[in-house]
């Protein structure tokens, strides 16, 4: 079988010159007779990747060195219990805005460490869109504002981030981290799962403020504490060192692309063919963020029924479109389509979609 348009969340579809690339270096990375998945993160060779994975990182956002980037384990799901471990010191409140699935994760997590509050919710409408920014009314004693940026299970994105002055705003954006240019002067700390966007599983990627990270309990667990990772390089013990040299990879393939700019314009292009498909057949392909939360990274619709759905899903595969049933929790059919889908995934995704509808209506 050939290569395949994969439309799945996270494991995704990764540039096919990345992963040529990969498979070039795979037995003898640079000559060291050793490939990288056998390489210390000690190792100069290593060393030099992992300054070149932040360095390509900080380009491509216009990071200054007063930020840090840091690669870690465990997804995003740990950040959402070291963020309150760090930052949600006694006598504040944390604000967290539920648009997500995990959304409703990241509070559970601040709950066990100190008073966390929501401070805007769209659980009420099934989680089908974020918040204005004039939305958000912060507590008093705010420890941080947390956003869930692009949510993947839900298809909602936020595209106008608000301003919170002295407190810290932290987002997650697993999903759509450099996919487009960011305000980054609201950010105190952004954190991702590298294995939806800009990598493979098992890379945690968390980009924050080198002031913000300062002055952390040192009663905290040693590999809890943000400042371990930023004093020591992401090194203090073994890095998941394979998936930062394919970070590096994916890095530089969006420099080459054009960076963060010219992303945008094709992931754009690319979300603009499938909603024009929902907008055009809205009795048949229902979508489920309203229209100025809508995605460009996660496409999520229903059908007029879970029998359609099945079908839809098993139908596309067999066309070499896979990965588009829905999260376990929502369900309904999601087109996850990030920097690595090419436009003429999507245009094959809407022509699919177009004598789905045809055949089915």
């Amino acid at each position: 079988m050939g290569r395949i348009y994969n439309f799945g969340a996270g494991p995704s579809m990764m540039p096919l010159p990345v992963l040529e690339q990969a498979q070039r270096e795979l037995l003898d990375y640079k000559g060291s007779g050793m490939s990288m998945l056998e390489i210390s993160h000690r190792n100069a060779l290593f060393e030099e990747v992992n300054d070149q994975a932040q360095a390509h990182i900080k380009q491509l956002l216009g990071m200054d060195d007063s930020w840090v980037v840091m690669f870690m384990g465990g997804g995003a799901s740990l950040q959402f219990s070291m963020i309150p471990m760090n930052f949600l010191t006694p006598g504040k409140v944390a604000a967290y805005a539920i648009t997500s699935t995990f959304s409703e994760k990241a509070i559970k997590e601040a709950h066990k460490v100190g008073k966390a509050v929501e401070i805007y919710s769209s659980k009420a409408t099934g989680l089908d869109r974020v918040p204005r920014p004039e939305e958000l009314k912060l507590p008093e004693n705010c420890a941080y504002l947390h956003l869930t940026g692009n949510c993947t299970a839900e298809g909602l994105e936020y595209f106008d981030y608000p301003d919170t002055g002295d407190v810290p705003l932290i987002v997650d954006m697993s999903s759509d981290i450099l996919s487009r240019p960011i305000p980054l002067d609201k950010f105190s700390l952004i954190y991702n799962g590298a294995q939806k966007n800009i990598g493979p599983a098992g890379v945690t990627v968390v980009m924050a403020k080198k002031e913000f990270l300062k002055g952390r309990d040192p009663q905290l667990p040693t590999m809890m504490n943000y400042e371990t990772f930023a004093d020591h390089d992401s090194t203090y013990n073994t890095p998941p060192v394979f998936g930062v040299y394919l970070v590096d990879l994916m890095s530089q393939w969006l420099l080459d692309q054009g960076g963060l700019g010219a992303m945008e314009k094709r992931n754009r292009a690319k979300a603009k063919l499938v909603y024009d498909v929902l907008d055009a057949h809205p009795g048949f392909y229902r979508g489920h963020a309203q229209k100025d939360s809508r995605s460009l990274m996660n496409v999520t619709f229903n059908l007029p029924s879970k029998e359609l759905e099945t079908r839809f899903v098993a139908e596309a595969k067999e066309q070499g479109l896979a990965g588009l049933k829905g999260h376990r929790s929502i369900g309904g059919i999601r087109a996850s389509i990030y920097n690595a889908m090419p436009l003429e995934g999507a245009q094959a995704l809407t022509d699919f979609m177009e004598n789905f509808w045809k055949n089915n209506r």
